[in-house]
């Protein structure tokens, strides 16, 4: 399959993306290549990606992608950019201004950059910077502009914030440039050819056909693990990894979380996924926990003071022994949570977990776990959360719905 990531460079209209084989996504963001929809063997044209209103796409996630067999080529936007830092890598750069930024004749997010319509739909609201200089070349080949004017005109354009660079400001500071017969002109070859001096679309098209051409990575030129399995890097593919069970889709790190809070057996689930790792390490030979333990501390410190290893719920061997205990009960309550916090972050723009109170959660841990005050830190050890701090952090997520739940209930009873 071939991913096209792109919103306002093209149009969904245009041909070359409903050839069977192309599935067209929105602009690309922080998240979007975890999905496991994307295959060793499929290609992903990077076109457009937010940043601004949201978590830009990363370059570990990117050389993550390439790393597991998925060709990436990147052009006329946020593609263009990180193609230009990525192609030591295997990242394929399309476009004169993929080349732009090779060869430093340009730089910055704002030559790219334009404002977006909020509606799903994508448009473009702004012009990029490199559009207008496109124009101002093609103005100075047609003999409408000089050099210097032309640079005049380029530098008052770039002077204008990127999101409120509209068809209406260039009007206004042409104008104010004594520049009125460019206007005139440039508006009648708009008239002409809405693509005029698109050049953003013509490197996205481009970079289509090559991706449509069958290009793949070179084996060879994929990146190594070692090169991107960094410890933020499996933070974020934790918070990324889902899977549908019983219909639903869920978060894999919210199924955990869940029952490491609820599950009154967890503690003996989480000494068997120690035993796991101890048995099974990557860079050293195995050995069962209580030696490992008595090795290193006499086995006097329970094992899950010790050892805290790094999760990847990416292993399938180890989500399968830390949700051994999870029923379809707790499937259900771990996708009403998930609902109750996306509800309260639409109702409250700029909502995060964050803004839930550390002493609620606090309260909310203890009473669940049934154990004193003094015994938190420990408790949430033995539960694979490391600490109480951790505990609380992790918990969060879940204090929406449980306040919810713990709220109907109470209803339910005055009603009765």
């Amino acid at each position: 399959m071939i991913y096209v990531f792109v919103g306002p460079t093209l149009a969904k209209t245009e041909p070359q993306l409903a050839v069977p084989g192309v599935r067209v996504r929105p602009p690309a963001r922080h998240g979007d290549l975890f999905d496991s929809a994307l295959r060793s063997g499929d290609t992903v044209v990077l076109i457009d990606g937010v940043y601004h209103q949201a978590l830009a796409l990363r370059h570990k996630e990117i050389l993550a992608a390439m790393g597991r067999g998925i060709s990436v080529i990147g052009a006329a936007s946020i593609g263009a950019l990180r193609a230009a830092e990525l192609a030591p890598f295997g990242m394929l750069g399309v476009g004169s201004i993929y080349t732009s930024y090779v060869r430093g004749e340009i730089d910055g997010d704002d030559e790219v950059a334009v404002g977006q319509a909020p509606d799903g739909q994508w448009d473009a609201l702004t012009w990029p910077v490199v559009n207008l200089r496109q124009v101002l070349h093609l103005a100075q080949a047609a003999h409408v502009l000089d050099e210097d004017r032309a640079a005049q005109l380029l530098e008052a354009l770039r002077a204008v914030y990127y999101p409120q660079r509209t068809t209406a400001a260039v009007w206004a500071v042409c104008r104010r440039q004594g520049e009125t017969d460019f206007a005139a002109w440039l508006a009648g070859r708009l008239d002409q050819n809405r693509y005029f001096g698109d050049l953003k679309r013509a490197d996205a098209l481009t970079a289509v056909h090559i991706a449509l051409s069958g290009w793949a990575q070179p084996a060879e030129t994929r990146p190594a693990p070692a090169v991107w399995e960094t410890t933020y890097f499996r933070r974020w593919s934790n918070t990324f990894t889902r899977t549908t069970v019983d219909g639903l889709e869920l978060a894999t790190e919210d199924r955990l979380v869940y029952q490491q809070v609820f599950d009154p057996h967890f503690r003996t689930r989480w000494t068997a996924y120690l035993e796991h790792r101890s048995l099974n390490p990557a860079d050293r030979p195995g050995l069962p926990l209580d030696v490992r333990l008595t090795q290193l501390t006499g086995g006097n410190v329970p094992a899950d003071q010790v050892f805290h290893p790094p999760l990847d719920l990416r292993d399938e061997a180890s989500v399968a022994l830390l949700l051994e205990g999870e029923s379809g009960q707790d499937r259900k309550a771990v996708a009403r949570y998930a609902a109750a916090l996306a509800r309260i972050q639409r109702s409250r723009p700029g909502f995060s977990t964050d803004a839930v109170r550390d002493h609620l959660t606090r309260q909310i841990l203890l009473r669940v776990w049934q154990c004193p005050r003094a015994d938190f830190d420990a408790e949430a050890s033995a539960r694979g959360l490391v600490c109480g701090a951790r505990a609380i952090e992790a918990a969060k997520r879940i204090v929406p719905g449980f306040l919810e739940e713990s709220s109907e209930r109470m209803e339910a009873r005055h009603a009765c």
